[in-house]
């Protein structure tokens, strides 16, 4: 098996998991946040599907953006969990088309800009997507459980 397709099958089951523990929200939920400082249910998968943008960009395209008041402002413009959905699905696709089309070489090849991750294997960025979505998964589950819904076992 090639290394990209064990790597697009990371951020598959990725994908998969937090789909299943948003599954729960309903639009009514989209603008829900425990505290006005905090990313709102659309704000966090909106942030969750930027930053994916930005570690493939990083990893495979210009380099790393650092701006990131304009992306946690960008993230926080979302308000429709419509769109904020979408754009994780857009984002899990490039993601996974990226890493797919890529060699084993690419892969294993550093990344150029070694602002972040300090020029590491490319391969890299798909365990810092899929920690990253995890960490933005559970806390939408904390979420669900203040809105009074229960998300679903994961694991079984």
């Amino acid at each position: 098996m090639r290394l990209a397709e064990r790597l697009t099958s990371q951020l598959e089951t990725s994908q998969k998991l937090f789909q299943t523990t948003t599954g729960v929200f309903e639009a009514t939920d989209a603008g829900f946040a425990p505290d006005p400082l905090l990313y709102t249910v659309a704000g966090h998968i909106a942030h969750s599907a930027d930053a994916m943008e930005w570690f493939v960009e990083g990893a495979f395209g210009a380099g790393w953006d650092l701006d990131l008041d304009a992306s946690i402002a960008k993230a926080k413009a979302v308000t429709s969990l419509e769109e904020a959905r979408a754009w994780l699905d857009r984002a899990f696709a490039r993601a996974i088309q990226v890493v797919r089309s890529a060699s084993d070489e690419e892969l294993k090849g550093s990344i150029v800009d070694r602002t972040i991750l300090g020029g590491a294997p490319r391969m890299v960025v798909v365990n810092a997507i899929v920690d990253h979505t995890a960490h933005h998964r559970g806390s939408l589950a904390v979420y669900a459980r203040l809105l009074g819904k229960a998300p679903p076992m994961l694991y079984s």
